[in-house]
């Protein structure tokens, strides 16, 4: 008798509608993950991408009078340090435009694809300042960059990748040029290029 009031009591409980609230709620969660995982980062920062390359012209005009290589090193990291903090600063005040956070799927895979040419770039820049081969560091820089904006930008929009393969062919053309020329090409890539694709991308896509 007690096992046939546990059978009832079992189908009862089996036999209980189910909760259409619990699973509507489940499927406005699945689909909103499947959209985050599927929209892009759109929080490139156009205008703070313009303000990076002003100041890079700047940097560009001091390294050039420099008279050792460690003082024109040390104003292009000084340049970097500053650009980076432009960069972060700048994303956010667009996240917040945009409404969309910096903790998202896309922006978490942006990060993720963008951040190891960057550590490439920063280990082989002291490597080559350990050797002293300084003549070297302007083509790494640029197409250890051109790469990381190629890697990240393929969760963005379309034109970020292609302004990281423009940086790739500039990297590649300063192992053509003279030694001289080295500050020429910073100012024309992480000054012009910065300046010149951050104004598209803060015209098509909200600043």
């Amino acid at each position: 008798m007690a096992e046939l009031r546990a059978v009832r009591r079992e189908n009862k409980s089996s036999n209980e509608p189910v909760n259409l609230g619990d699973r509507a709620f489940d499927n406005l969660q699945f689909i909103r993950e499947t959209m985050e995982r599927s929209t892009h980062f759109t929080a490139v920062p156009g205008y703070g991408g313009m303000l990076m390359g002003a100041t890079a012209l700047g940097a560009a005009f001091f390294a050039d009078n420099q008279t050792s290589p460690r003082d024109w090193l040390m104003v292009w990291l000084c340049e970097a340090i500053l650009a980076f903090s432009i960069g972060i600063l700048a994303m956010w005040q667009k996240s917040r435009l945009i409404k969309t956070s910096l903790t998202s799927a896309p922006a978490r895979k942006f990060a993720k694809s963008f951040l190891p040419p960057l550590i490439c770039g920063i280990v082989l820049t002291f490597g080559l300042w350990r050797l002293e081969f300084y003549e070297a560091m302007v083509a790494v820089w640029l197409l250890c960059y051109g790469a990381a904006i190629v890697c990240g930008g393929a969760f963005s929009v379309r034109i970020v990748p292609v302004m990281g393969w423009f940086f790739i062919a500039l990297g590649a053309v300063v192992f053509l040029l003279p030694k001289s020329f080295g500050d020429e090409a910073m100012a024309a890539s992480f000054g012009a290029l910065h300046i010149i694709f951050g104004f598209v991308i803060a015209r098509k896509y909200g600043g």
